[in-house]
């Protein structure tokens, strides 16, 4: 980080002014010694609704700050005159990164310009600060056409205009903060507070430009590779969580949460896991017609009973009845999926041509009643039916 920024001008581009505007929306309320972190909900949502009205969220940040997001310029305006919750003094200030939004143009044209020049072309399209990507190649920086632009609204626009060209904005994701002198994410070295770690073996009070060691080390991971591996899983990690966090443009606590309670697969880049699970055009394949039918066993010893039955009237009626009672007729099913399941009681009939029907031409019909129970009840009938002929 160049010297003499500080964190959020690093971020934001040095000619940024946190001061609020007439776009802002997003809003934060302290209070001395965080007196409120114990402050009841409901005082605070009285307060907040006596000032300004219902708003689109209150969130409590984890220093016990309250972050506000505002709906319109109006509520900005009220909400900035709150002073006190209860009996508590509060102070008002417009959040200092999610006001604003950046976005990155890729545009060979522009090359050649100075940042000046651009910012003046661009400074009636929200834009508040313009600043060459450059890349360095034995020791010199080199200018790319990739230029990051801020702008003072939490919506990034699609495109902007400069002179005659249109160009495409995209989100621009920085890469994670790494901490040069204890390795660890999240902070800068004016920030760190802990011991010398070595960004290739990982061992303490000795930097890279001293190791002797020949195995490299990850302080993060404990991987194979140095701190700075740009394909280390917690360094992914941690750019996964940037683009959480601008892309739905909310903090960095709410992002890591969503990033750790969604517990991404290893190696699953970020939008592939925002993609919705696809549903499958494949449909059901048709049952085959040797489908198997599961039946309760009490069932199936009545069903061979009958039939043991039919077998026996079969050679009495020949002559009242011509048509044979075969040992093989199939009934049909007309939902095969409605099956009467219950383990362990149950028996599986392999083949349902074990079974005979003299009236197979009637389907089994796909309601409540249990097919079995349908079936015994029609072979009960025609039983009956030929009783009564014979008696006759």
């Amino acid at each position: 980080m160049p010297s003499g920024l500080n964190l959020s001008q690093y971020h934001m581009g040095p000619h940024v002014n946190h001061n609020c505007n007439a776009h802002s929306k997003f809003f934060v309320i302290n209070s001395e010694n965080n007196t409120l972190k114990n402050t009841s909900p409901i005082l605070i949502h009285k307060s907040i609704v006596a000032s300004v009205g219902e708003t689109k969220s209150v969130k409590k940040l984890i220093n016990g700050s309250l972050l506000i997001e505002v709906i319109n310029s109006k509520q900005a305006e009220n909400i900035q005159k709150l002073n006190k919750i209860g009996n508590i003094e509060v102070t008002v200030t417009p959040h200092r990164t999610l006001n604003y939004s950046k976005g990155v143009i890729s545009e060979s044209e522009f090359q050649r310009d100075l940042e000046e020049d651009l910012l003046d072309c661009l400074k009636d399209q929200k834009v508040i600060s313009v600043r060459r990507i450059t890349i360095k190649k034995n020791g010199q920086n080199f200018p790319t056409k990739h230029l990051i632009l801020t702008f003072n609204t939490p919506v990034l626009p699609k495109s902007v205009k400069i002179a005659y060209i249109n160009c495409n904005v995209k989100h621009y994701i920085p890469n994670p903060l790494r901490c040069f002198k204890c390795q660890r994410f999240g902070h800068t070295l004016t920030a760190c507070r802990s011991k010398q770690s070595c960004a290739r073996c990982s061992l303490p009070d000795h930097d890279s430009n001293n190791c002797s060691s020949t195995t490299p080390k990850c302080y993060n991971c404990t991987g194979e590779h140095p701190a700075y591996f740009k394909s280390c899983p917690r360094y992914k990690h941690e750019k996964e969580i940037q683009t959480v966090k601008i892309t739905k443009n909310i903090s960095f606590p709410e992002a890591r949460k969503i990033v750790n309670d969604r517990n991404p697969q290893p190696g699953l880049s970020y939008s592939a896991a925002l993609k919705p699970t696809p549903m499958s055009d494949k449909k059901a394949n048709p049952p085959a017609e040797n489908d198997s039918i599961v039946v309760k066993k009490s069932d199936w010893l009545a069903l061979l009973a009958i039939k043991k039955s039919w077998e026996e009237n079969s050679s009495n009626s020949q002559n009242l009845n011509n048509q044979t009672v075969s040992s093989v007729v199939q009934p049909t099913v007309a939902n095969p999926t409605v099956r009467n399941i219950e383990p362990p009681t149950n028996t599986c009939i392999a083949n349902a041509s074990d079974l005979t029907l003299t009236n197979s031409d009637t389907p089994l019909s796909n309601s409540s009643s249990s097919p079995v129970k349908k079936l015994l009840n029609k072979a009960v009938k025609t039983k009956n039916k030929r009783k009564s002929q014979m008696n006759g």
